[in-house]
């Protein structure tokens, strides 16, 4: 496993550095034929999977607890979402959260052309935005980790993607097939979170140009890649219970921090009421969207945006779902579904109202310039909103060195986890890898990260996560149908126990019927 995997990786970096222009077109050419033919399968497996998410918190196995039924968390409901929405989330939500809603403010097929630019398109791009961060996203993690957690804490299986096939093909799971799951679960985590690596240096060093005047190149974003990473290398080696734990903790301090302060010196009662408008919107038209695929054979705006961030949630999916599993011993089925499903979805969704309605309220009402700094450099769309605000001069700075930090922070956070993660499936789900593994792997992801940017920056990104949610995509489903398989099984034979176990307590003569009605309740 570990040789295969990191044959794998070695593999992709030379052929993207032998020949960037190649590599490229190669890419891209894969993206479109995605995005072309292949954008009703994304589209309907993510609507699937928030399906399944909500019947399963509903549902008669709720209260099966993942471990034994003694078993009780290990981790506070605070640290447990905070590292959760700290690797599930991360970067990305810094990056997009004002440049997304600022694109669909500008136009998108779900306006007309009269209508770009007005309150009706903001209210449209909100939405949009919601929606690519919000249920189904969530849902597919929800399910995914679900299935981990369950196989490994319930049945005593290894932590890791061939457990999930267990019902399917037996021992095999430890043979070739096994291997083969897991390698592309390797594949897909290092992909997307290299994803999410190369836009938070690319937005790393757009705010330390900002503050320092530090150039912004590829060259600058590499650099700081490398520096992230061994940082990243050094937490992983600390473990769970310290480094990755405490750092996603001070995430959510400064994420809570950075929100009271747009909440408290942005238009207030606007947002306020924008978020209370936002949520409900988007409720109302969360299975609409979920469920639309643009008519347009030529219409690329679905393929840049709805499909690339499917792509990017699937490949996302062994990543997250094995590290939320990881943290999630002890828990019920129903309050890790609705755990997962519903308290990241309100945060984002907080977020993107009060970076993206600060934005767009700067360019209703204010003066204008953000729609501007977003066509000029995405990377600034952050930044400028900021300076925008008119807070006054220490204010802004100390805003857009939070900002900093936060990219800073995050960064290490989604690096570390997916290393332990990636360590994790190549050592047949040791929760503890040998430290030589998380060293290699902490840094073969800032790596594949800085050959990305080497191949075309965001557009490269983009494909990446796209092109490498395909082939996971089909192990997830074989893993989601031996998860019901086991499911039905096992209450089946708890069913067919309890009605033993009646059925002997009738038969039993009466005066012994109270001890061993007793026992059966103990």
């Amino acid at each position: 496993m570990s040789i295969g995997a990191a044959l794998l990786v070695i593999a992709f970096v030379l052929f993207t550095v032998i020949d960037p222009e190649y590599a490229d077109g190669v890419y891209g050419a894969a993206k479109s034929f995605i995005s072309t033919n292949l954008a009703w399968y994304y589209i309907g497996l993510m609507s699937l999977y928030l399906f399944l998410a909500i019947w399963l918190s509903f549902s008669r196995y709720g209260n099966i607890r993942l471990g034994k039924d003694s078993d009780r968390p290990e981790f506070s409901n605070f640290s447990w979402f905070s590292m959760l929405f700290g690797a599930g989330i991360g970067i990305g939500i810094l990056f997009w959260s004002i440049a997304e809603p600022i694109y669909h403010f500008q136009g998108t097929p779900l306006i007309g052309e009269a209508q770009k630019m007005t309150a009706e398109a903001a209210q449209v791009a909100m939405r949009i935005s919601i929606f690519h961060w919000g249920l189904h996203g969530w849902g597919l993690f929800a399910v995914f980790g679900l299935i981990l957690a369950y196989f490994a804490y319930r049945k005593g299986l290894p932590l890791s993607i061939r457990s999930s096939l267990y019902p399917i093909l037996g021992e095999r799971i430890y043979g070739p097939w096994g291997h083969a799951a897991d390698l592309l679960a390797v594949f897909g985590t290092v992909f997307g979170i290299a994803t999410s690596l190369g836009l938070g240096a690319q937005q790393m060093n757009a705010g330390l140009n900002y503050l320092l005047g530090f150039e912004v190149s590829i060259r600058h974003q590499i650099l700081l890649i490398a520096v992230i990473s061994v940082i990243a290398t050094a937490s992983v080696l600390s473990g769970v219970n310290k480094g990755i734990r405490m750092l996603s903790e001070l995430n959510m301090h400064l994420t809570i921090l950075i929100l009271a302060l747009f909440v408290i010196f942005g238009p207030t009662a606007y947002l306020l009421g924008a978020f209370v408008t936002n949520t409900g919107d988007y409720l109302a038209h969360a299975v609409q969207l979920g469920l639309w695929i643009d008519p347009d054979p030529k219409g690329q705006w679905q393929g840049w945006w709805t499909i690339f961030y499917w792509g990017w949630w699937i490949a996302w999916a062994p990543f997250v779902g094995m590290f939320i599993a990881r943290i999630s011993k002890g828990r019920t089925l129903r309050e890790f579904v609705l755990g997962v499903l519903i308290a990241p979805t309100v945060l984002a969704t907080f977020w993107i109202t009060i970076f993206g309605n600060t934005a767009i309220f700067i360019e209703l009402f204010g003066g204008g310039g953000v729609v501007a700094a977003v066509n000029d450099d995405v990377t600034m769309a952050l930044f400028k909103t900021i300076e925008l605000m008119n807070l006054g001069q220490w204010l802004t700075i100390l805003m857009s060195v939070i900002c900093t930090l936060m990219l800073v922070t995050y960064f290490v956070t989604s690096a570390d986890s997916a290393t332990l993660v990636i360590c994790t499936l190549i050592c047949m789900g040791d929760e503890h890898p040998p430290a030589r593994y998380r060293i290699f792997w902490g840094l073969a992801i800032g790596a594949v990260a800085a050959v990305l940017l080497l191949a075309g920056g965001l557009k490269a990104l983009q494909t990446a996560s796209i092109v490498a949610a395909l082939p996971f995509s089909f192990v997830a489903i074989l893993a989601t149908y031996g998860f019901f398989k086991a499911l039905r099984q096992d209450v089946a034979q708890c069913d067919a126990a309890a009605r033993r176990e009646l059925s002997d307590s009738q038969q039993t003569p009466a005066s012994h019927k109270p001890a061993i009605t007793a026992a059966a309740t103990l």
